[in-house]
């Protein structure tokens, strides 16, 4: 089927290959106007032309060349245009007998091997001229004898007549003389039997010069009129076109279209080309002069077709070449007209020398060899890095896959290959071994792989990627290997002339005719040439250089030249450029990326940047001024300097008066970076460097499209010690991005750093910033290490309490060498206890030893146990349920996370308490006054227990160094400081337990490089240190083998992708039979992985390889069935497991249990599992050490510790004797893994960045009243400990005491000034910030900061749009008001509700305040998230634009360009989750998760804040009932705008216009009330509900309280205090629940919101929140007390109000009248 409405989405994409870009570019016209009209969108992909990826992915035809596709299918991996092949067109395959066949061969043989690999069909289709050999064609092509079509000449259309003249003479002139009169007398003869002629010549001037030469002929023989002008009349074809030629900017077309002649040409206009060949085809052009790409691209035939002359010129090979005979054969394919001749003419006219040679060549058919021996190392390097290759036994299999093994087996004495050899190897697969070895032998040579011979592994390095990105020969990486290694101080000259050196321009041939050119071209040269402009790099030097400079060219094979270097010059530059920066020369790095923007924007670098907005067209006289004075100087410098000047100055300066405003909008659009570096002694050889990059450029689409890069990188004396690429994006613009590196720092070495910014695309956009080490201090502290003693391992006995003893012993009889070293300091005392030693030493053993001894001395106590994740929460919990819960101990157990809620009573009865940093942080803010940090419901009692813990375990406490690390130092902080009172307390009361009151610290960490500092913090005594431990990497329980490896690579995807092939190499190497887990960064690099591990298995020929040795495999398809996620059911039956947060619980437990049994063997999971999960294994591959930030929208390394995590899994006790890991990392990163896997940096403190949560939560709680507090407080931080031994990292001159005090006493203001810049805190007003003392406390939004957990920015930010909320609903009522009494209607009871949409455009707004906020600044945004956004703003309700309240019509808060913005995403996620729509991908399911996560408590922020201004404010009663609202549509994803609240109930849709007749309807309230037989009666006869959805709407209905209010009484009493009248309002609050059917246990509270609210103003009189335990029925005595004559002057009656949350349409609404 056709037409505009046809619809092709197959997901695979059509590439069509041609062979020339001109010709690319008239397949893509001609595929573009037949296949539109079918949808279907076709787009060119050449040298000339760049796809984004986006328009890559959304067109369905790709029209490209061989040596671009080979480039594109170099980078692999899934998503990949590659992949998206689904039919591949090569056109012209004959090419493969050409220099350029090999790219064919490499081509089809990559793609073949993708196909075996992945399983997927790609169907290929090639097109040739008549070959000999087509079935070895075929054969390479893998075309079955069906596919296969072979039409010889005499199948030919129109007969052909072949002529063939050879001209004798030799010089060249006469030469060319004898074949233009030969060439007239075949086109005249032609003529003057009527048909038309093309004439094909072998350049573009050649064409209007063949042209003049044959209309000279013509008039001088008088025949210029009767035959190539004898249509010229008033009706005739070429009348016709007069004014079209006329209109043509080209003179040329119209000089020659008067004598009869058209010219063609690639280097035309492509309107011109055009309208030449419809004259051509309309015969009002006799004759056409073109060149051989009309042969190839258009299909325009004559009867007569001549070649005039065979010698083409060929810029790679520097001289004159014949033509070839498939140009030939192609050219002579345009004689003859299907439909109009009988017979075609064909005349070549050449050289007698070339004469016998093309007789031959077309007489006797020769069959095609392969030419890819040439090439055999550059495409062999490609396949390497592309990680398709990786051992010389699968290079010598991919080389079976090209055109020369073919050619090979058929024709083997062509290819050197004996007769007797193929007898002994038919196959030659010797012969394809010997010759990539001798490939991987000279590539090592080169640097460009690592070839070890004993092995025959093949490994990448950066050089074999830089040439294989750039597109570079082997012989030129040689050249710029050996002139890079003997040259020092390269300048500006020698790196031109290296460029120039390249293979790619050794066939740049000077010929006499040139000299005088080229000198003169030379005199004009910037810098000098190094070697005679004879040699072929001296010209493409000079060339070069005129091409930058737009130096005047005039000889045509000049022009040629100097377009064949320009268009490789850019690549060749840009891959020295690279090779520089891994070699760390910062100078010829520098210097390089100078020279390739150079050559792209035609502009030195001492030239005006302003040169490059070629579209604003600067007047010449401007580009003159603005360089007069800068020729030496820097253009950019000038450039900027103009934007301090006013408009009509910068006018004068350029002389164009008029034109200063646009040349400082022009200079405003450079891309500048502003830099700033913070410089951080880590170690005594590390720095660490902290950059910061401001964009401060105006953005324009046009000029800097939607990304801009820039190189970044640090020098010293030359030398680069890191370097990075990184991206600006539009949508961010222009945020700011901070870097940070560790820098080497070496001891004497005092040259200056410099921090250097490049921009990679714009000449002269660059910034360097020197690094000041004028106050930097290094510590020189070694690092405290502890031995292992050689003791006598402990059996479980020794706890001498035979309950304690019998959780143990069924799984060991004694304690590892660590616990036993640590059991007397653990068991027998309380001394505070820090260990550190490597994962799976059975730390958490020495946590439980911690916890028996204090349960057996004081069991009434609690110990508390910190996880830094849920998951390892749960998994702890799981654990210590079946451990403690049960026999023999039954000791109670709680999980306190953000996901789970106890009563007081659950946790007052529990003995251990497993909680995360934030969650404890949060419950212990309350430890003084608990009313600060309660979760609404719970009384003040529930904080009690802080008092009573006797134990904190932190585990992984080195996470105190990272972003989290600021919560785990204020709880540590704050224990200590809880110890000290409560020891003072019980010191006044001189009781005899006071010194085992304090809670006991045990700290449990990887190896640390400053454990003495965190042990002092931690309260142990370090002059004689019992309690630190600090055990070196190598005391692991089972030993671990690590091996790094390097994988070069710029650009992450491929990167990853290239990394799969080696897994599967380890795997097989390390661990061919036992569980192995990979660690890879994200859910679907954990899909890709699993399926490339299958691929290569399949590629075995064992694709079940990986499964268990006892597993069955159709039992493994039936559990996989069981699972919801359509990627692991897949995986499973291969043996390979994924896991990660996308997967449901379910799972999750499905695959831990599969693995641990042993039924698969490899697991993929994302680092969350190396916390979360106990899953041990024999060998882990960490594959790659990345992952995408969705805060700065990069990728980012992991900290060092969570690569020790996930290296701590490998190795199995008891199964075990070692483990094995595998890093993979970016090569550049691999010695610095090497360096510091092992020697840790010290342990910093980020307690800075939470500096203000924590000093304003313990401000809310009383214990800091004043400066000197807070300065005491920050005492008690690890942030003080590590000022005094590290004081330059964090800004102190020194660790004096005097200096720490000052830094401490500054932090103290500058925290505490922040926190009253948001309105926190309040100071005493007798005393300003910059006294040394004065008194805080916390505001209502300090108090909201503290009781929720919230940034002390987000209560300002809530109050604000509470505020605007309020002011809009007021307006709103005023209007309702103003309108009634303009209509004279009554106030009535009902006035008190706000219309539908006011209260929907609420909620949203609500919703969108709760969104924008600081608590959501990180929610990941992750890659081209943002178009996603875009499709779910489609079809959420809001939008990205909230309604507006007062009108309740659509708002335009936020534009398109925000759907990159983190709020705005989460906005989107809240409306797909209230109206459930289809979320796009799996991550945002998750992303959703932990947004609803967050609502509540950030509701009941907002709703505290309000409550505080809520007294004589108009509309403040209904901001505080939309709270409830909200809640109410979170509970029943119902907004006010649905039909009706009876869509609540299961199994009832009520739509417009079939609404229950009004007699039969009934409210929610009326159906509770009815008996369980009437209700079911109604629902199923009235409201027609299914049998099926019956129970459920029945029960639904039933499990809903009935709330009442009864005995309302209203009393008013005068008040002796205030000497007015206190009204007083008392109700009882009633309730009655049944329970619905028989299960009820999982209904929550019931939470009503009672308030009470005056009618016309709306103002709030009184409120509360009121929690019922659900129980048969509730009573409840509810008083409010008011101002009876503030509620009065506005009307007799208030509003009594109560709201619940659970349910819509079951509010209560009251008028009170307060007369009576």
């Amino acid at each position: 089927g056709g037409g505009p409405d046809a619809h092709f989405d197959s997901g695979r994409k059509t590439i069509y290959m041609a062979p020339m870009k001109a010709l690319a570019q008239e397949i893509t016209s001609k595929f573009a106007s037949k296949l539109g009209p079918l949808g279907l969108t076709v787009r060119e992909l050449t040298g000339d032309t760049q796809l984004s990826r986006a328009e890559a992915d959304a067109c369905d035809v790709i029209v490209t060349t061989p040596e671009k596709w080979d480039v594109v299918t170099r980078k692999g991996g899934d998503g990949s245009l590659a992949r998206a092949c689904g039919l591949l067109i090569i056109d012209e395959v004959h090419l493969l007998a050409d220099d350029r066949g090999s790219v064919i061969e490499s081509v089809v043989a990559r793609l073949h091997r993708l196909v075996e690999s992945t399983q997927r069909s790609v169907r290929v289709v090639g097109l040739s001229a008549t070959l000999p050999n087509y079935a070895d064609v075929a054969r390479f092509l893998r075309v079955g004898e069906r596919g296969l079509f072979y039409f010889g000449p005499e199948h030919r259309p129109v007969p052909l007549q072949q002529t063939f003249i050879g001209v004798t003479a030799r010089d060249r002139f006469k030469q060319n003389k004898q074949m233009d009169e030969m060439c007239y007398e075949q086109v005249s003869e032609s003529l003057k039997k009527g048909y038309q002629c093309m004439v094909f010549v072998h350049s573009r001037k050649g064409t209007g010069d063949t042209a003049r030469a044959l209309s000279e002929i013509a008039r001088r023989k008088g025949e210029l009129d009767t035959l190539f002008l004898s249509e010229a009349g008033e009706g005739g074809a070429q009348s016709k076109f007069k004014d079209k030629v006329s209109k043509s900017r080209n003179r040329e077309v119209e000089n020659h279209f008067q004598n009869g002649f058209g010219i063609h040409h690639a280097g035309m206009l492509r309107p011109d080309r055009r309208l030449t060949e419809m004259m051509f085809d309309a015969g009002a052009i006799r004759v056409l002069c073109c060149t051989a790409t009309l042969a190839w691209g258009i299909n325009l035939p004559a009867h007569t077709v001549v070649i005039r002359g065979t010698e083409v010129y060929n810029p790679e090979k520097g001289g004159r070449v014949d033509l070839g005979i498939l140009d030939v054969q192609q050219i002579f394919g345009r004689a003859g007209r299907p439909q109009y001749d009988r017979s075609g003419e064909a005349v070549l006219i050449t050289t007698q020398k070339s004469l016998d040679k093309y007789l031959r060549l077309l007489v006797s058919a020769v069959p095609i060899e392969s030419n890819f021996v040439k090439a055999l190392a550059d495409h062999m390097n490609a396949e390497v890095v592309g990680g398709t290759v990786g051992t010389l036994s699968e290079a010598a299999e991919w080389l079976t896959y090209t055109y020369l093994y073919v050619r090979m087996c058929a024709n083997p004495v062509a290819y050197g290959i004996s007769y007797k050899v193929k007898e002994k190897d038919p196959l030659l697969k010797g012969h394809c071994r010997d010759l990539v070895e001798g490939a991987a032998k000279q590539l090592n040579i080169l640097r460009m792989l690592r070839y070890n011979q004993h092995s025959g592994n093949l490994g990448t390095t950066e050089n074999g990627r830089i040439a294989s990105h750039f597109y570079i020969q082997t012989e030129s990486v040689d050249t710029f290997n050996s002139l890079l290694d003997n040259r020092k101080d390269i300048s500006d000259a020698d790196l031109a002339h290296m460029m120039c050196c390249a293979t790619e321009f050794q066939n740049i041939k000077v010929r006499q005719e040139e000299l005088s050119e080229l000198d003169r071209l030379k005199n004009e040269c910037k810098w000098d040439i190094q070697v005679p402009v004879e040699e072929s790099s001296g010209k493409a030097c000079v060339l070069l250089q005129a091409y930058i400079s737009n130096a005047s060219i005039s000889s045509f094979t000049l022009i040629s030249d100097t377009n064949f270097i320009a268009s490789n010059a850019g690549r060749v530059s840009r891959a020295i450029f690279e090779m520089c920066i891994q070699r760390g020369d910062a100078s010829s790095a520098l210097k390089l990326v100078r020279l390739a923007k150079s050559i792209e924007k035609r502009c030195w670098q001492h030239q005006t940047p302003l040169r490059q907005f070629d579209g604003e067209r600067l007047p010449a006289n401007v580009i003159r001024a603005l360089e007069k004075d800068g020729v030496a100087a820097d253009g950019l410098e000038i450039a900027m300097s103009l934007l301090e000047m006013q408009p009509g100055e910068v006018g004068q300066l350029i002389h164009w008066a008029k034109g200063g405003s646009k040349i400082q909008r022009l200079a405003a659009m450079l891309p500048m970076i502003e830099v700033e570096c913070k410089v951080q002694p880590v170690t005594n050889s590390i720095l660490r460097f902290s950059i910061s990059l401001l964009p401060n450029f105006d953005w324009n689409v046009r000029y800097h499209g939607g990304a801009i890069s820039f190189w970044v990188w640090v020098e010293q004396n030359g030398k680069i010690y890191h370097c990075e690429n990184i991206r600006f994006a539009r949508r961010m613009h222009p945020q700011l991005l901070e870097l940070e590196w560790p820098i080497p720092s070496f001891d004497g070495n005092l040259a200056q750093y410099y921090v250097r910014v490049v921009s990679d695309s714009w000449v002269g956009c660059e910034s360097v910033l020197p690094v000041s080490f004028q106050h930097l201090r290094k510590s020189n502290k070694k690092m405290l290490k502890t031995d292992l003693l050689d003791l006598r391992p402990l059996p479980v006995t020794a706890l001498k309490e035979r309950s304690y003893e019998q959780i143990y012993e069924n799984k060991f009889k004694t304690f590892n060498p660590i616990q036993t070293q640590l059991f007397h300091v653990l068991y027998h005392t309380d001394k505070p206890v820090l260990l550190g030693a490597p994962t799976g030493s059975g730390k958490t053993i020495v946590a439980e030893l911690a916890i028996l001894r204090v349960k057996r001395l004081r069991p009434r106590s609690k110990c508390v146990y910190i996880a830094p994740l849920r998951s390892l929460a749960r998994e702890r919990l799981k654990e210590w349920t079946v451990k403690f819960c049960s026999e023999p101990l039954r000791w109670k157990v709680l999980e306190l996370t953000g996901d789970t809620n106890h009563n007081e009573r659950a946790i007052d009865e529990a003995d251990i308490l497993i909680c995360t940093p934030e969650k404890w942080d949060l419950i212990t803010r309350g430890w003084r006054n608990p009313s600060i940090s309660l979760p609404p419901g719970e009384s003040k009692s529930s904080h009690r227990y802080v008092k009573d813990v006797a134990l904190l375990v932190i585990d992984e406490i080195h996470l105190l160094g990272e972003e989290r690390g600021a919560v785990l130092e204020a709880l540590v902080s704050r224990t200590r400081l809880i110890s000290k009172m409560i020891r003072e307390d019980s010191d006044k009361e001189k009781t005899a337990e006071s010194a085992e009151e304090s809670t006991r610290i045990v700290g449990l960490s990887t190896a640390l490089a400053n454990a003495d500092d965190l042990a002092d913090w931690m309260g142990i005594d370090l002059k004689s240190p019992v309690g630190l431990y600090n055990f070196r990497p190598s005391v692991r329980p089972v030993p671990m083998v690590v091996h790094i490896q390097g994988f070069p690579g710029r650009h992450y995807c491929p990167r990853m992708a290239t990394m799969n092939k080696p897994c599967y190499a380890a795997i097989t190497e390390y661990s061919p039979n036992k569980p192995i887990i990979i660690f890879v960064a994200s859910r679907r690099q954990t899909r890709l992985t699993a399926m490339d591990l299958i691929n290569y298995a399949s590629g075995d020929d064992n694709p079940h390889s990986f499964l268990g040795v006892n597993s069955d495999f159709e039992e493994m398809e039936s559990v996989a069935q069981t699972l919801t996620d359509a990627a692991l059911r897949h995986t499973l039956t291969f043996g390979i497991g994924l896991h990660h947060a996308g997967l449901s619980s379910q799972d999750r437990d499905v695959v831990e249990k599969m693995f641990l049994a042993g039924d698969i063997q490899v697991l993929v999971a994302t680092a969350t599992l190396a916390w979360g999960v106990n899953l041990p294994a024999h060998l882990v591959i960490v594959k790659g050490t990345e992952y995408f930030d969705g805060k700065t929208h990069r990728y980012v390394d992991y900290p060092v510790t969570d690569v020790l995590q996930m290296m701590g899994r490998a190795g199995r006790p008891q199964f075990d004797k070692e483990g094995v890991a595998v890093i993979m990392v970016e090569e550049t990163k691999r010695n610095f893994y090497k360096k510091f896997l092992y020697e840790p940096f010290p342990l910093e403190s980020c307690f800075k960045e939470k500096m203000c949560e924590s000093i304003n939560a313990e401000i809310a709680s009383g214990t800091i009243q004043s400066l000197s507090d807070t300065v005491g407080y920050l005492s008690w931080t690890f942030f003080a400990r590590r000022v005094k031994e590290n004081p330059t990292y964090y800004g102190a001159l020194s660790g004096s005491d005097e200096d720490v005090r000052s830094l401490l006493l500054d932090t103290a203001k500058g925290a505490l000034k922040m926190l009253q810049g948001s309105e926190s805190i309040k100071h005493d007003q007798s005393f300003g910030l910059g006294n040394s003392e004065f008194g805080v406390t916390a505001t209502i939004l300090g108090r909201a900061s503290s009781k929720f957990y919230l940034s002390h920015k987000t209560p300002q930010q809530m109050r604000n749009g509470i505020h605007n909320l309020r002011k809009k609903i007021w307006r709103a009522i005023e209007l309702s008001i103003k309108e009634k009494n303009e209509n004279k209607i009554a106030p009535s009871a009902t006035d008190s509700y706000l219309p539908k949409n006011v209260v929907e455009a609420g909620i949203a707004e609500i919703l969108w305040i709760l969104s924008d906020n600081h608590e959501f600044d990180e929610m990941p945004v992750r890659h081209n998230e943002e178009i996603l956004n875009g499709e779910l703003c489609k079809i959420v309700p809001w939008g990205i634009n909230v309604p507006t309240v007062d009108t309740g019509r659509k708002g335009t808060m936020n534009s398109e360009e925000n759907l990159g913005d983190p709020h705005v995403k989460c906005f989107l996620l809240l409306q797909a989750h209230l109206f459930r729509c289809e979320l796009p991908i799996s991550d945002y399911i998750n992303d959703t998760r932990s947004v609803i996560d967050q609502v509540p408590r950030l509701l009941a922020a907002m709703q505290f804040i309000a409550e505080d201004d809520k007294h004589s404010v108009g509309g403040s009663l209904d901001v505080i009932c939309l709270f409830a609202k909200v809640r109410q549509v979170l509970s029943t994803y119902h907004t006010p705008m649905d039909i009706d609240p009876l869509n609540q109930i299961p199994g009832v849709v009520l739509k417009k216009g079939k609404q229950i007749s009004k007699q039969n309807l009934k409210t929610l309230q009326n159906l509770r009330e009815m008996r369980y037989s009437d209700l079911n009666a109604y629902l199923r006869d009235v409201m027609r509900v299914s049998k099926k959805s019956l129970p459920l709407a029945t029960n639904f209905l039933m499990k809903l309280s009935l709330v009442s209010i009864q005995n309302l009484s209203v009393n008013s009493k005068l008040s002796k205090s205030t000497e007015g009248t206190v009204c007083t309002v008392k109700f009882d609050l009633c309730g009655e629940h049944n329970g619905g059917s028989r299960n009820n246990s999982s209904q929550q509270d019931l939470s009503l919101l009672v308030i009470l609210g005056t009618s016309q103003s709306h103002t709030v009189l009184a409120m509360k929140n009121i929690f019922m335990r659900h129980s048969k029925s509730f009573k409840r005595l509810v008083e409010f007390k008011f101002d009876w004559k503030f509620s009065k002057n506005e009307s007799d009656f208030i509003i009594l109000r109560v709201v619940r949350d659970d349910v819509r349409g079951m509010d209560i609404d009251v008028p009170v009248n307060i007369n009576t």
